[in-house]
This record gives C-alpha cells, structure tokens and sequence, in this order.
C-alpha cells in the first residue's frame, strides 16, 4: 500500500509504503493476551501464596518485562518505509537552485578509526551526485596526526581522478575500497574506454 505525497503540479519526491502486518499484529495481540492473563493470575493468587516476597518479586518482573513488550510493540505496531524519487528534483529546482552544504568528517585516532576508512568516506562525499561549487567537505582532526594530513593530501590527488570517473560512469558504489572489492565493478561487456579508465583508477589507488 502506498500513499503518495502528490500534489497538482509535479511528481512527489517521496512515498510512504505502509506494510501489511496484519498476521504479526494478530499473534502480538495473543502474546498481550498471554501476558494479561499472567497478570491476573499473578493478583488473583496472592491470598494462596505463603512467602509474599518472591511473589511480589516475580509480580515485578512480570509487570516489567510486559511494559518493555509494550513499547516494543508499540514501535513496530505500524510498519512502513519511504521511497524517494531523487531524479525528479531536476524537474523541480534547477542546479544554480541547490542550496549550499558544508559536510563535515570527524576523526581522532589514526589507529582506532584507520586512515583507509576515513579517505574512502571523503572520497564517497566528493563523488555525490551534486554540484561541485555547492559542496564544501572538510576534515577535522583531533589527534593533529601527520599520517591523516599525509593521508588526506594523497587523497586529494586521487580525487582529481576519482570523481570525474564515478560521475562520468555513473558509478553507484563511489568508496573505492568498496567499489573495487566488489565483483560487480567490473563487467566483461563495457567499453574499451571505460576498461581502460578502470586499470587507470586500481593502479592510481
């Protein structure tokens, strides 16, 4: 099912899918009903029990494990997902329309959080699909460390290379250690130029 934020004069950017969950809200009703049930008995037998202390104690339990149950429910109870539509933007704005972003990548330690990870996610940000005098990245560096300021120049010239390829190509995995890693990246039937392009961009790496 979905329900779709139209209105007259364009295409929505997004939808909302609501899932049917009709059979997992029947046996969570069942479970409620199991845990009431608990409950009741729990309060209806407490003239029976002889030590009053691990009564009331497993009467707490209880009462605590059926709130959590309840909250869990509660966020599952209506489950949906939104699909977006980010190529029907450019039929609303134009490019000299986006609005200007700053992103901003944080690190600390070269050797808990490792220089590879931290370039690739630089190199991905460059890569997006948006307009190149709009986008500001910028890297901050708590440790000062030298190797993260090696690092990052050396990411700079690889960018030179790396972002024009990915949108010219239109390449959707755009962290190169996840782009190469993958066996989808490269395929037997593309062009000779783009094969070319490709060695030209593992060799750089």
């Amino acid at each position: 099912m979905a329900i779709n934020t139209q209105d007259s004069t364009c295409l929505p950017l997004q939808e909302k899918i609501v899932h049917n969950n009709k059979t997992a809200r029947a046996v969570e009703l069942v479970i409620l009903a199991f845990l009431i049930s608990m409950l009741v008995y729990r309060v209806v037998s407490f003239k029976d029990q002889e030590h009053s202390l691990p009564w009331f104690l497993a009467l707490l339990c209880e009462l605590w494990f059926t709130f959590i149950w309840i909250l869990t429910v509660c966020i599952k109870w209506n489950q949906c997902s939104t699909k977006t539509y980010p190529d029907r933007l450019l039929k609303r704005l134009n490019e000299f329309e986006f609005p200007t972003i700053d992103i901003f990548v944080t690190t600390a330690d070269p050797i808990l959080e490792p220089c590879i990870i931290t370039m690739n996610t630089i190199l991905s940000l460059l890569a997006v699909d948006y307009p190149a005098d709009k986008l500001a990245l910028y890297l901050s560096d708590d440790a000062c460390s030298p190797l993260i300021y090696y690092s990052l120049v050396e990411t700079a010239k690889f960018a030179k290379l790396w972002v024009p390829f990915c949108k010219k190509y239109n390449i959707q995995v755009r962290a190169p250690f996840r782009y190469f890693t993958s066996k989808s990246s490269r395929l037997e039937d593309d062009s000779l130029e783009f094969q070319h392009e490709w060695k030209t961009m593992k060799v750089a790496i």
